[in-house]
């Protein structure tokens, strides 16, 4: 009896997109990634251009913080009133999210972890494991070419690391009102929100790197140097990088719906003011 084998590439796949000898649901992890991530990138496009509903006193939505310019008068900025020679024919040019989103938003985009997720997902480069890309006779050049401007992940990084003291700011700042402490849904919302994005960036392949990654060997710092510890503090996390970067991802947008629904008087915020 005759036996048909596959039609194997030069790199052990069979030819054409999402050809495989794989009998499991390979596809359902780039799936669930394409309906998540497009869901992030359409919400926070929409939430960043409004330009309103951001506040709702104690609690700022992450993605207006740090405000840098605003002309509502309930909320602190930096920098005053939105000045009349930014460009008014950027839409949503009034908006105070997109004069600092642009920062975390490079950051994910940049993320390594995230490469591989969206490649998978939206270039099928590839769809999985021992699956057929969508352009088998390409040649990956990695980030040496168009794909270039992912080397700037690392410098992304620093002002992640920014964010999470801004967003720590804010978290701090829920739990007061009128100069009173309590505690409101909002605040856990917010604390919760910062540690998320606070362990998905400290779980950064380049904070790791920058920690422990240069040294040739990190036990010469000593059995219990700072060095060794934060490297291995960074390692614990980068160990569950993917969990983080989800999890945070889906949560900042929670924090964001909460506090616009709390603001437009959708829903009442339980609170101990």
């Amino acid at each position: 009896m005759a036996v048909h084998l596959p039609v194997l590439g030069g790199n052990g796949h069979e030819q054409g997109f999402a050809k495989t000898a794989r009998t499991d649901g390979w596809w359902v992890g780039p799936a669930v990634t394409f309906v998540v991530f497009t869901t992030f990138v359409v919400y926070t496009t929409w939430a960043a251009l409004q330009g309103d509903h951001y506040f709702s006193a104690p609690y700022l939505s992450p993605f207006y913080s740090p405000t840098l310019f605003t002309d509502d008068v309930n909320v602190h900025s930096w920098f005053g009133n939105i000045p009349e020679w930014m460009p008014h024919w950027i839409p949503g040019w009034s908006s105070p999210a997109i004069y600092i989103l642009i920062f975390p938003g490079a950051f994910r985009f940049t993320c390594y972890y995230y490469r591989k997720a969206y490649y998978r997902s939206f270039a099928g480069s590839p769809p999985g494991c021992a699956v057929g890309p969508l352009a088998s006779k390409r040649t990956y050049r990695g980030e040496t070419a168009l794909l270039l401007f992912q080397n700037l992940h690392r410098f992304a990084l620093y002002f992640a690391l920014l964010f999470v003291v801004f967003l720590g700011k804010d978290a701090f700042e829920s739990f007061q009102l009128d100069g009173k402490l309590g505690v409101g849904v909002g605040s856990i919302i917010l604390t919760i929100n910062v540690v998320l994005i606070a362990g998905y960036t400290f779980g950064c392949h380049s904070l790791r790197h920058l920690l422990g990654g240069r040294k040739d060997c990190m036990s010469n710092c000593g059995k219990d140097s700072v060095a060794l510890g934060s490297w291995r503090q960074a390692s614990w996390f980068n160990a569950r990088h993917m969990q983080f970067a989800w999890a945070s991802l889906v949560w900042v947008m929670v924090t964001d719906l909460y506090v616009r629904l709390c603001a437009m008087g959708k829903i009442h915020d339980w609170n101990t003011w």
